[in-house]
């Protein structure tokens, strides 16, 4: 062990003692059973949508216990570091309603970014070295490349441990004198574990595991040569969920294999140990096996992809809640919104993200808002991107609210459900808005069903000629039905199917045409609706388009 003057010449002078931190940083003195959850997204990639699911997780067990949820920023790794992430991470907590409690400015236990909590770690650094719990390696690339070559060979576990820790055992006069050489060097935690021992530790969803207990000794602060001085991931953990007084962290399951490390750590620094909740993976179904969702292979794997489309925060919400409690996707919405998360019912099986049912979780829920809602949230939306239609919405007002009636509303048994995210609106509702139609005019259009052009202009501008803007929906339909039977479709579907050289189509080819004008699709909610809302001069501008 290396003398204490030694070890404290290697750090500032000015460093604080452990119980300067201690002071600044008191325990919270919540109430019994307030659970104190953290996220530590890392800015070295945008937010995977399964550090929302945490998030989600983190914010309710925090909120309905009293405690307090925060978001650390893990950016020890600046080198990777990805610009823009953290602003991405934050935009995405607000899109989905789960702002921390704690981050950035607020909240008391800051700095909330790791990288400028150099002067923390330090302290708690030199304390290991000070007890011979850390010590000093001064191992080169090349050693460290030789060493796992050679433990490969042997088809021995990779690592620095026993006989290949070299720096380990080293003398105090070896130190001292790759420090006058000025040799960099990196700090190692001296792991206590041994071969064949094994660990237990109690996960708050998978009971008591065992493991191997760790005896690698694992780099805790980076190379002496590198500024900022700033920790690995696996000492700054340690650290700042004791001095942030974390007592329940919530992570993935690619972390079980670390805990008898985090063990070791917690207790060689005197700290009392962290309740670990390890959650399953969120999966994607991928013909008959199942796999991890990929944000390098799968769009849906980025919470980007969710904002950009504009899907509708609570209904991500309550479908990924449904995920981690399934009793809550047996819950209405609002209610299962408010129901608390049990940790006790998270399943160990990867749970499954289906965009085909949050799609219909999606259109259930947007067919209960009004359109002065809706409104509302599309235009949220398209400032940033659709900026277009923000002006559309704004100068149009009356027009939106009145093609969000259409088949939609209390009174209406089946209401409409075309409209599941905000970037569906142009396609479900565009028509509606004569700035966003473009007029079909082109009667090659294979929307149109293939008619010769002559009959369509001629169908076309007898429809315009005579149009009446009747309030009954069978009377208004009876223009086309006449001028069908006027121009020689067949009176039904059956007719054509029984004598198909007779006829250019059936009444549903006739109806297509003004269906095509006027909505500029094949599918389109009630036509006479349709026509109503739109009006007597755009219903002519638009059929007239087609006639030429």
């Amino acid at each position: 062990m290396l003398d204490r003057a030694v070890v404290d010449a290697l750090f500032p002078s000015d460093l604080p003692e452990p119980s300067h931190w201690e002071e600044q940083y008191p325990p919270r003195g919540l109430g019994e059973g307030a659970k104190v959850t953290r996220l530590g997204p890392s800015p070295t990639g945008f937010l995977h949508i399964g550090g929302l699911y945490v998030g989600m997780i983190d914010r309710d067990l925090a909120s309905h216990s009293g405690g307090s949820y925060i978001v650390r920023v893990e950016d020890t790794d600046q080198a990777r570091e990805v610009p823009g992430a953290v602003e991405q991470f934050n935009k995405a907590f607000k899109y989905f309603g789960i702002e921390p409690d704690e981050a950035d400015a607020v909240g008391s236990y800051g700095p909330y970014h790791q990288s400028q909590r150099e002067q923390i770690y330090l302290t708690y650094v030199r304390e290991l070295l000070r007890s011979g719990h850390a010590y000093l390696c001064f191992a080169t690339k090349e050693e460290l490349a030789d060493i796992t070559a050679r433990q490969q060979a042997t088809k021995l576990p990779t690592g620095y441990y026993g006989r290949w820790a070299i720096w380990r055992e080293k003398t105090a006069e070896d130190v001292q004198a790759a420090l006058d050489e000025g040799r960099p060097y990196v700090v190692r935690f001296r792991s206590p574990g041994k071969a064949g021992e094994r660990t237990k530790f109690v996960d708050a969803i998978r009971g008591e595991l065992e493991h191997d207990a760790n005896r690698n000794d694992v780099v805790i602060l980076k190379a002496s040569d590198q500024s900022p001085r700033l920790p690995t991931y696996h000492f700054a953990h340690a650290v700042d969920d004791h001095l942030m007084r974390v007592n329940l962290v919530i992570r993935g399951e690619e972390w079980i294999s670390s805990v008898p490390t985090h063990l070791q750590l917690f207790d060689a620094l005197g700290f009392e140990r962290v309740e670990y909740a390890h959650i399953a993976p969120l999966m994607k179904q991928q013909g008959g096996s199942r796999r991890k969702l990929s944000k390098r292979k799968d769009p849906e794997a980025s919470v980007e992809f969710f904002i950009e489309a504009g899907f509708p925060a609570p209904a991500v919400q309550y479908y990924l809640r449904g995920l981690v409690n399934a009793r809550l996707a047996e819950l209405p919405l609002a209610e299962a919104l408010q129901e608390p998360i049990s940790l006790a019912e998270c399943g160990v099986a990867g749970p499954l993200v289906d965009l085909v049912k949050l799609d219909d979780i999606c259109a259930d829920y947007v067919a209960t808002l009004s359109g002065e809602e809706i409104i509302s949230l599309v235009s949220e939306w398209a400032e940033t991107y659709d900026p277009e239609l923000v002006t559309v919405l704004a100068t149009e007002r009356e027009a939106a609210l009145a093609a969000l009636k259409v088949e939609r509303g209390p009174e209406v048994a089946n209401p409409r459900k075309d409209l599941r995210k905000w970037a569906d609106f142009r396609t479900a509702y565009g028509f509606f808005f004569p700035s966003l139609f473009p007029l079909v005019s082109d009667r090659t259009d294979e929307r149109l069903g293939g008619l010769s052009p002559e009959l369509i202009a001629a169908f076309a501008a007898d429809f315009a000629d005579g149009y009446a803007d009747l309030e009954d929906g069978q009377e208004w339909f009876g223009q086309i039905r006449e001028l069908a039977a006027k121009h020689g479709f067949a009176p039904n579907p059956k007719e054509l199917k029984k004598n198909p050289d007779a006829y250019p189509g059936s009444i549903r080819e006739a109806a297509q045409l003004i269906r095509v004008a006027l909505t500029g699709s094949k599918a389109s909610p009630d036509l006479h609706a349709v026509a109503r809302t739109l009006g007597t001069d755009e219903v002519l501008r638009r059929v007239r388009a087609l006639a030429g």
